[in-house]
């Protein structure tokens, strides 16, 4: 049995999900982040599995979606880059606000998400050291490169390209590889993904081996599996927080 709840955080709405009669008690708790155009309800599967194997699960919904959503779809697609950012930059909030309601165990937040969802989980685990793992689903550490082709703001060859996008080379985990291999992290990717493709956990996974930082990395693919959750990956991601939370 969970309790499921939505409630404000740091004054954003989020889905909150915690084992039956333990809510007010410090726990392992993970933050999951959403996909692109998708929201909280949407990948609240996430939050009842991982709450139903004794984790708090809090799940925000990112600027321009959900209940922060402007009804402006046009808008927000050029605007998925700004929008990764925001949510990591938003994450010591939620820490904080948690902590401060003593819900969160002594060293013990993660944090979990699945496209737009995994690349923030990667971007905060480079650059937040108090995470204690991570877990990226169907993401990308090469935030720059894959700027060109993924959502870019502006066409890769518009003369203003560079300049809007320097904010977020600060973000991008590929220059952090060394605190991406000193956590756990789980990496999960369907091998048929059409939108980021597999290869970019590859290039990860292959990052971290050849300097040996992938003591710590469960790495998983999927064959024929485009960009969707399965039930194999839910499973995966449920495995990985009880071994390593």
């Amino acid at each position: 049995m969970i309790e499921l709840a939505v409630e404000q955080w740091a004054g954003i709405e989020c889905l909150h999900a915690a084992p039956a009669g333990q809510r007010a008690l410090p726990l392992p708790t993970i933050l999951f982040y959403h996909g692109f155009t998708s929201s909280k309800e949407v990948y609240s599967y996430f939050a009842v599995a991982l709450a139903q194997a004794g984790f708090r699960v809090v799940m925000p919904d990112a600027d321009r979606h959900g209940a922060r959503y402007d009804g402006d779809s046009e808008a927000r697609l050029h605007h998925f880059w700004d929008i990764l950012r925001h949510n990591i930059d938003e994450l010591p909030r939620l820490e904080r606000a948690l902590k401060a309601q003593g819900m969160v165990a002594p060293g013990k937040l993660a944090v979990a998400g699945a496209s737009m969802g995994g690349m923030t989980a990667l971007g905060a685990m480079a650059r937040y050291p108090q995470l204690h793992s991570v877990a990226c689903l169907m993401g990308s550490a090469w935030f720059m490169s894959l700027s060109q082709t993924l959502f870019p703001p502006l066409p890769a060859s518009h003369p203003d390209f560079a300049a809007r996008m320097a904010p977020l080379a600060d973000y991008d985990p590929s220059q952090h590889l060394a605190a991406l291999g000193n956590r756990p992290l789980l990496l999960w990717h369907g091998e048929a993904d059409e939108l980021v493709p597999a290869t970019e956990s590859v290039r990860l996974q292959e990052a971290l081996r050849a300097q040996s930082l992938d003591t710590q990395l469960t790495w998983l693919t999927e064959k024929q599996i485009g960009h969707k959750i399965t039930p194999a990956a839910l499973s995966a991601a449920v495995d990985f927080f009880t071994r390593s939370l």
